[in-house]
C-alpha cells in the first residue's frame, strides 16, 4: 500500500503540469456587401449560420476579421453571452472593419486592450507602405478567472495585396508584442495573414523563435482543408493563411479547420442550394497550459 501511494504522489504533480485548458479561435467572417447578396451569400443569411457555429463551439476567446459595425451589432445580439473590445480601422471609432476580439467574460476577466494601426504611424488611423487598405491590430491582456493565469491576445488582419506592408506589417506586430509584454508572458496571436505557409510573411512568425504553429504542433489535427474557400464548397487547396500562434506557454492539444455548409432554397421545388457561412473558413484550437 505504501509502494501504491507512493506511485501515486510521484505520478500526480506531473499529470497536472497541464491541467488547464483554453478553447481558441481565428474566424474571418466576410464583410457585409451586396455583391454578395446578389449572389445568395448576404451577410442577412449567413449571421445565423456563422453565430450558431460560434456558439456549438463556444471558443472561451476568439478573433473575428472583416467585421462591419453593423455586423458586430449583429453578432453581440446572437451570441451566448459574448463581450468585445475593438474599433473600426477607418477611424478608430466604428467606421471600417473591426479585427474584433470576442471572448467570454464569465471565463476572462479583460486587464488592458488597445489597437494599433499596420503602418509607420501606428498610433492613427493610416494606410501602410504599399497596403491597398487601411489595416488594424487589436489586443487584450486577459485573465483567467478559474485560475489567475494571465495572457495576451492579438488579432490582425494583413494586407492581400502589398508585399511589402505585410512583410512590414509582422515585424511592427512582433515588436508590439514585445515591448507590451516585456518579452516574458503568455501569448496568443491569431488572423488573417493574407499569407500561406510558404510566404515570408508567415515564416517571420514561425521562425522567430517566440511562437509556435498550432497546426504544425498540435498533438492532434483535423484539417482536411486549407483556410481560404471563396464560397466554393468544393474547392480543395492546401494553403493556409489564417493562423493562431502561441508562446511556448502553451501546448496545443486539438487544432481544426472546420468545414461546415448550411443550405438554402434552390430554385427548383425540393432542390436546396449547399453554401458556405463565410469565404474563409473558421480555425480552432484547444490549449492547455500550467497551473
Amino acid at each position: 500500500m505504501r509502494i501504491f501511494l507512493l506511485f501515486i504522489l510521484m505520478i500526480c504533480p506531473s499529470s497536472h503540469i497541464w491541467s488547464q485548458q483554453l478553447h481558441v479561435g481565428s474566424y474571418n467572417i466576410r464583410y457585409q456587401n451586396d455583391e454578395d447578396t446578389k449572389k445568395g451569400n448576404g451577410w442577412e443569411r449567413r449571421c445565423a449560420v456563422v453565430c450558431d457555429q460560434l456558439n456549438y463551439e463556444h471558443p472561451d476567446i476568439f478573433g473575428a476579421q472583416e467585421v462591419l459595425s453593423g455586423q458586430l451589432k449583429d453578432m453581440l445580439k446572437h451570441l451566448d453571452g459574448y463581450a468585445y473590445l475593438g474599433c473600426g480601422r477607418d477611424d478608430g471609432k466604428d467606421s471600417g472593419e473591426y479585427a474584433a476580439i470576442f471572448y467570454d467574460p464569465k471565463r476572462l476577466h479583460l486587464l488592458a486592450d488597445g489597437h494599433f494601426w499596420l503602418s509607420p504611424t501606428p498610433e492613427k488611423p493610416s494606410k501602410g507602405w504599399d497596403a491597398a487598405c487601411i489595416r488594424i491590430c487589436t489586443w487584450g491582456k486577459f485573465e483567467d478567472i478559474r485560475t489567475g493565469f494571465t495572457f495576451y491576445f492579438f488579432n490582425l488582419h494583413l494586407d492581400h495585396e502589398g508585399k511589402e506592408a505585410r512583410r512590414r506589417s509582422v515585424e511592427l506586430v512582433l515588436s508590439r508584442i514585445e515591448s507590451l509584454t516585456g518579452g516574458n508572458g503568455a501569448v496568443i496571436l491569431c488572423g488573417d495573414f493574407n499569407s500561406t505557409q510558404s510566404d515570408a510573411s508567415y515564416q517571420a512568425v514561425s521562425h522567430c523563435g517566440r511562437f509556435l504553429d498550432c497546426y504544425e504542433h498540435s498533438r492532434l489535427r483535423f484539417a482536411e482543408n486549407g483556410t481560404f474557400n471563396d464560397y466554393k464548397q468544393d474547392r480543395k487547396i492546401s494553403g493556409r493563411i489564417d493562423h493562431i500562434f502561441v508562446s511556448p506557454d502553451f501546448q496545443i492539444e486539438r487544432y481544426g479547420i472546420l468545414t461546415n455548409t448550411y443550405w438554402t432554397a434552390g430554385k427548383k421545388k425540393n432542390r436546396f442550394d449547399r453554401r458556405l457561412p463565410s469565404d474563409h473558413y473558421p480555425v480552432f484550437v484547444y490549449l492547455n497550459y500550467a497551473n
